[in-house]
């Protein structure tokens, strides 16, 4: 193992050294929950959960900390517009955030702490700011003194000038226009908190300084998030955590693309990313897709594609590029995910067992069987399976540097090529003519491909239909089509027959003939 990761601090790919050796402190920066979760706000979730597997597959205890912002402008203006507690809107919205989670596969994190939930720590922490002279308190707002701090705007490349904080009414009370708010005094009929300077509630920053230190302590590992993170939040972060430790806040900071809306023309191959691993972040954080620029709609997306479907769109390219949004980049990824999904159908069909592991097993077994390295493949000369280890190699060297899924994602198409080519030498589907030897290959062959396929999260369990069609009709209205065709090719009228199966294919719908019947896939 040999992993380098391209930490924005430096702006260098650099070996990854944890502070323990052997575990690993990740803090990703999560939502502000004021309203329902668009497509933009999973990008940093997938990856991170894909770079969790990577690390706990290579053998390092993880601990992954994902926050949620409870308490904002945004919260309190939502709250005020639709007559509800803002607390009310904040759980609401967590739900949906989690549910979406869910959906695109996203289950490695170990805790989401709230900020309202860590109110005493962020007021502890503000306090040791203002007894190291870092911070200073005005009428009750609490400002962090940017010009204490020697080293800001190390991470973003940024002069202060270029951090303008508060505006409004807190601006007179600033000793510079940099300064930015750690604690905001209450205004009337807006939530609050007690704190030693009065009634009022945190800045956006301090709440994750806070709460990172709380989980991952004072110096953590990876600290992750979107370039439009990086200022002024993340430098916000860096000054705030330094001053009040003396130390690093954290080792790597990693930093991935953001959605951006489709320019014209067709999006295809790895076109839908741009390369932007070394664009700067303020170029690249401008093309950010929002809301109002049409990134809304996730539940809608997740029901016409599929969660897997579009976590592999995601991940189809290096993390740190663009990523260019459009609902046919999801189709076109789904249907180049939808190979692997026939061949664990051949796989089924071969077995007589289902390719995906068992969900009532032993948990543990399972996950050892999935997210751990199963170590050198045994090939014994064997062709295919020394293929497959050369492109297992090929995908974990990739994962290596820099967790480069896009990269990764060509080996497993190889090896998929092969199982299916092995398959079709071998007549596997044949059980009269298959050796069992040939079949032991290809099942371990098919493990490798399980096992490198969870590290990114993917055929960990069967994908629910998509499109929303009645399964039992469509099923039957297939049953019938083939029924005809196969009539009209008893009766040796080909031109029926070929004009049942062409005009299915134009719907996107291919016709399998096989030694047990035809049998039918979309996509």
């Amino acid at each position: 193992m040999n992993i380098r990761i391209y930490n924005t601090l430096s702006r260098t790919k650099e070996a990854f050294e944890p502070v323990v050796p052997g575990q690993v402190g990740i803090y990703l920066c999560g939502p502000t929950v004021y309203k329902e979760s668009h497509i933009g706000h999973m990008v940093g979730p997938v990856v991170f959960d894909t770079i969790k597997r990577f690390l706990v597959y290579s053998g390092f205890e993880v601990n992954w900390v994902v926050n949620i912002t409870d308490v904002d402008d945004k919260l309190i203006a939502q709250s005020q517009e639709r007559g509800i507690p803002m607390s009310q809107i904040a759980t609401e919205m967590t739900m949906d955030y989690c549910a979406n989670l869910l959906w695109m596969g996203v289950d490695q994190i170990d805790s989401m702490p709230r900020a309202t939930d860590n109110m005493d720590e962020i007021i502890v922490f503000i306090r040791d700011l203002i007894d190291r002279e870092f911070a200073y308190e005005v009428e009750g707002d609490v400002f962090f003194d940017v010009g204490r701090d020697a080293e800001y705007g190390k991470l973003s490349n940024r002069s202060p000038e270029s951090q303008q904080g508060e505006g409004g009414g807190a601006a007179a009370k600033k000793r510079s226009a940099s300064d930015f708010a750690l604690w905001k005094v209450a205004r009337p009929g807006e939530p609050s908190w007690d704190s030693p300077w009065g009634a009022g509630r945190p800045g956006w920053h301090i709440e994750c300084s806070a709460m990172s230190r709380r989980i991952l302590g004072e110096t953590f590992d990876i600290h992750g998030g979107g370039l439009d993170l990086i200022f002024p939040h993340h430098e916000n972060e860096v000054a705030q955590s330094e001053c009040c430790h003396g130390k690093p806040m954290a080792r790597y900071w990693l930093h991935n693309g953001l959605l951006r809306a489709e320019e014209a023309g067709k999006i295809g191959g790895r076109s839908d990313r741009e390369d932007t691993a070394d664009e700067p972040a303020e170029e690249a954080s401008s093309k950010k897709m929002s809301r109002s620029k049409g990134a809304g709609g996730l539940r809608s997306q997740i029901e016409r594609h599929g969660g897997e479907r579009i976590r592999f769109f995601l991940l189809r390219t290096h993390y740190r590029s663009t990523i260019v949004f459009s609902d046919d980049g999801i189709a076109e990824a789904g249907k180049a995910l939808d190979k692997f999904y026939v061949l664990f159908e051949r796989y089924e069909r071969i077995n007589g067992r289902s390719f995906y592991l068992d969900p009532n097993a032993d948990d543990e077994n399972r996950r050892l069987i999935a997210y751990r390295s199963q170590g050198t493949i045994e090939t014994g000369g064997n062709a295919l399976l020394e293929e497959a280890q050369g492109l297992r190699n090929g995908f974990l060297e990739k994962m290596d540097d820099d967790f480069n899924s896009g990269a990764a994602v060509s080996d497993l198409f190889q090896l998929l090529s092969a199982l299916n080519k092995f398959a079709d030498q071998q007549q596997l589907e044949e059980t009269g003519k298959r050796q069992d030897s040939d079949l032991a290959v290809f099942n371990r062959g098919m493990e490798t491909l399980r096992e490198l396929g969870a590290i990114l999260g993917l055929f960990i369990k069967p994908p629910p239909a998509v499109g929303g069609n009645d399964d039992a009709i469509t099923e039957d209205l297939m049953r019938l089509l083939i029924d005809i065709r196969n009539n009209a090719r008893t009766n040796k009228d080909f031109a029926t027959a070929d004009t049942v199966r062409d005009r299915l294919g134009e719907l996107g719908i291919t016709l399998e003939d096989r030694k047990e019947g035809t049998g039918w896939r979309s996509g």
